[in-house]
Formats: structure tokens, C-alpha cells, sequence
């Protein structure tokens, strides 16, 4: 089929084609014009994901946005939200929806439930691709049910989504709580163990108490060597006692050398004396007596003197080892203290444990118990909804043109399965697909406007 024959066959056609258009038309606006009139009513909503959260300081990773705010209508959609919007409005207190409830259910189930799925048909959500706003539209028959089931949803989904933030919160608040009791009765136990260990010793202040043993400790060590130093010096001139005029006691002894002066001067007396008198005058003779007495009592000055070098030598040895026995006694003592804080260390260490795990647990139970008492939320109605004037359903002029479009479809069609039906010839090439039948000539149209006719032989 040519385009010429097809438009041949529409003129032919031309009344069943506007006669389907018309009733095409006509009964779109019937319709459109019987159909009870519906009202949409628009809230928007601002979610804002990229907040820092105020307790824990937060910010959600910018390529987690879309999976959030996809999150954010499926919780919108959810029965969860419907349900609250029942509870809200008190919709399930209403006499004439309880008697509906009934009717369609037989009273089976909950009437909650029936009312959120009902409420969810009319339902629309809207998220913006390159915003964090979210459009939630309902539609109805009663402009104000509208607007006031769409604040609603808004509504309903802030509080659901508190909840949802909150609930976590206290649940953990509540495990914290739990944890917190156990925790401070491992750190009392652990702080009891160090007092009674304290208490059986009787140490009062450890480190302090080292200290000064430790001080004692190097005092006597030094004292030690200071004694076998002076030990070994005595002994040492106990043994030149066989020398003793070469001992440096008897040589700065006082009395030694006045009496060595006195030998010296009666030596030196007795000496005149037997120049001038003999050997065997009385005054010579007294003058040797006086010289005898005076060796003897030299020497037992001097042997005073060297029983004194060995009574310091017994001394000092004695003084060194009563300085070692005290030495190691206080070797003994630091050892042992010097243990007592190593186990008092171990205490300490389980109460720094248990401390810090006590303190870890408060500081996350006062942190959730605060997310738990939360009342804010990162969603804020843009604008809420409001009873709209003018019906968003039916639309005449849209139904018009679609009317429009699909009845001339409709009647083009219709023309042409007529044409199939009751096939004619309308024009030269109708002739010409017939075998066997020339073609003479074509009478053109009358002035009239009448079709040409074609002539065949």
C-alpha cells in the first residue's frame, strides 16, 4: 500500500474515522468529567547527611550519601512509618473505618496494619537526585485529609527515625550498665588485695621507704670499706711492731720523745760526769740509774703503744665484721622490700587494669545513655504540606490530547481493517495490481470536487 492509496482510504473513510474519534473524545471526557476529583498534597523534607554528629562528632563519608539517603525513603515506605501514621491521626478509632475494617476483613487481623497498607497506595516518595530532599506526596479525594496525611507521614518518619537512633542507644546503655557493676567490683577487689598486702607487711609508702633503705644500704657499703681500709692499715703496723722506733705512733708519741730528750740529756751528764769524776763516783752511778729508769719506762711506753696498735687492729677487725653482718642484713632487707613492691607493682597494675576498664565502660555508658535521652534528628520539614486548591486528577486537557491521539489511531485502524474487509478501487493503482485488466485513461475530477473515476477496457 502506497501513501497515496492509504490517504485515499482515509478520505473514504473519513466519517468512521471522526465518527470513532468523537466517541473517543466524548467518553475520555465523560469520564474525566464523572471521576471524583483527587487532590495531592506535597511535604518536603531535608536530610541532612553530611551533619556531624554532636555526640560523637562524626561525618558520614561522602559515597555512603546515596546509599543513605536510599535508606531514608525505604524507611519512609516502610510499615513501620504507615502504622505510626494511624496512631497519629487516631485513624483506627474512627467508627465508620472500624466498620470498613470489618466488611473487608470479617474483623481477622490487625486494623493497623489494614490502614497502613491502605495508606501506602496513595503514598509517594521522592528523592532528589543532587540534594538531600525528600518529597513524600499523597493523594486523595479531601484536599485537607491530604495535606494532613502527608505532615503526617513527615511526621511519622522523624519520630521512627529518632527511634531508630535511640533504641540502639539504650540497648547498649543498658549492656553498660550491666558491665559497669561487674567492672567496679573487680577494681574494689583488686584495690583490697594491695591494702591487705599492705597491711600484713605494714608498708605504708614503698617507694619512699625503698629509698632510704636503699641510702643505708650504700651508707654501710661505704662505711665497710672505709672499715677494712683502716683494718688493713692497723694490721699492717701491728706487724712493723718489731721495728716499733720506726713506728710512726711511737715516733710522734709525746711522752717517748720527752723521755728520749731526758735519756739524751742524762746520757750526755753521765758522760761529763766520767770525764770528770770516773766511773765510780755516786753521782755518775745516779746519773745511770736515772738512765736505766728512763729506757724502761721508754719501753714500756713503747710496748703501751704497741699493745694499743693491736688493740685498734682487734677493733677494727671487729668493726668490719659487725659492718658486713649489717651490710648483709640490709642487703636481705632491700632484697625483700625490693620484693614486696614487685608484687605491690602486680597489684597496682590489675587496679590500673580494672581502672582503666571501669573507666573505659563509664565514659561509653554516660556517652549512649546521652544518645538514649537524644531528642534531635537530622530531618527538617522544608515545607510542610497544605490543602491544595486545584485537583491533581482527572486532568482534561491531558486526557483530552490523549484522547485525541488514540481515537484518531483508533479510527485510522478501524478504516483500514474495514478497507482488508471490503477491499475497492480508488485509484489508478488499484487498477494496475489487477492482472490481466488494461489501463485506458483517467477521467479527472469534476469542478465539483468529485473523485476521478479511472477507465478500464
Amino acid at each position: 500500500m502506497t501513501f497515496h492509496q492509504f490517504l485515499l482510504i482515509l478520505r473514504a473513510r473519513l466519517w468512521l474515522v471522526l465518527g470513532t474519534l468523537a466517541v473517543v473524545v466524548g467518553t475520555t471526557l465523560l469520564v474525566s468529567l464523572v471521576l471524583p476529583r483527587q487532590y495531592t498534597a506535597q511535604t518536603a523534607l531535608v536530610v541532612d547527611a553530611k551533619s556531624a554528629d554532636p555526640l560523637l562528632g562524626g561525618l558520614l563519608p561522602a559515597q555512603m550519601i546515596p546509599g543513605y539517603m536510599a535508606t531514608q525513603v525505604d524507611i519512609l515506605t516502610s510499615d513501620r512509618v504507615a502504622q505510626r501514621v494511624v496512631e497519629l491521626l487516631k485513624m483506627d478509632q474512627a467508627p465508620v473505618i472500624q466498620a470498613q475494617w470489618r466488611d473487608e476483613t470479617d474483623g481477622e487481623g490487625s486494623i493497623k496494619v489494614w490502614l497502613a497498607e491502605a495508606l501506602k497506595k496513595k503514598l509517594e516518595v521522592k528523592p532528589s537526585r543532587e540534594s538531600n530532599v525528600i518529597t513524600v506526596a499523597y493523594e486523595g479525594s479531601d484536599p485537607a485529609f491530604a495535606a494532613a496525611l502527608a505532615n503526617a507521614f513527615a511526621q511519622a518518619y522523624i519520630d521512627i527515625s529518632l527511634e531508630l537512633k535511640v533504641e540502639p542507644a539504650r540497648q547498649y546503655a543498658k549492656w553498660f550498665d550491666g558491665q559497669t557493676a561487674s567492672l567496679r567490683a573487680d577494681l574494689e577487689a583488686a584495690q583490697k588485695k594491695l591494702s591487705e598486702y599492705q597491711q600484713s607487711r605494714g608498708i605504708i609508702a614503698t617507694d619512699e621507704r625503698l629509698d632510704v633503705e636503699t641510702a643505708r644500704l650504700a651508707e654501710l657499703s661505704s662505711q665497710l670499706s672505709a672499715a677494712q681500709a683502716q683494718r688493713v692499715d692497723s694490721r699492717s703496723r701491728e706487724a712493723q711492731s718489731a721495728r716499733a722506733d720506726s713506728l710512726p705512733e711511737v715516733m710522734q708519741n709525746g711522752l717517748i720523745q720527752s723521755l728520749k730528750a731526758d735519756l739524751v740529756r742524762q746520757q750526755g751528764l753521765r758522760d761529763q760526769l766520767a770525764g770528770r769524776y770516773g766511773d765510780n763516783h755516786p753521782e755518775r752511778s745516779r746519773v745511770e740509774a736515772e738512765i736505766a729508769n728512763l729506757h724502761g719506762r721508754i719501753a714500756a711506753e713503747t710496748r703501751r703503744v704497741i699493745s694499743a696498735l693491736g688493740t685498734t687492729n682487734r677493733v677494727n677487725a671487729q668493726r668490719e665484721v659487725e659492718i658486713q653482718a649489717a651490710l648483709d642484713a640490709q642487703k636481705q632487707k632491700v632484697l625483700d622490700l625490693k620484693a614486696e613492691r614487685d608484687q605491690i607493682s602486680v597489684f597496682q597494675r590489675d587496679i590500673e587494669n580494672a581502672q582503666r576498664a571501669y573507666d573505659l565502660v563509664t565514659q561509653r555508658l554516660a556517652q549512649t545513655s546521652l544518645e538514649s535521652q537524644t531528642q534531635q534528628t537530622n530531618v527538617v520539614v522544608l515545607s510542610p504540606a497544605v490543602a491544595p486548591l486545584k485537583p491533581s486528577s482527572p486532568k482534561l486537557l491531558l486526557n483530552a490530547a490523549l484522547s485525541i491521539f488514540l481515537g484518531t489511531l483508533l479510527g485510522v485502524g478501524a478504516a483500514l481493517l474495514l478497507e482488508l474487509m471490503d477491499q475497492r478501487v480508488r485509484g489508478e493503482d488499484d487498477l494496475r495490481l489487477i492482472d490481466g485488466l488494461p489501463l485506458l485513461g483517467v477521467i479527472p475530477a469534476s469542478s465539483k470536487g468529485g473523485a476521478y473515476r479511472p477507465a478500464a477496457a
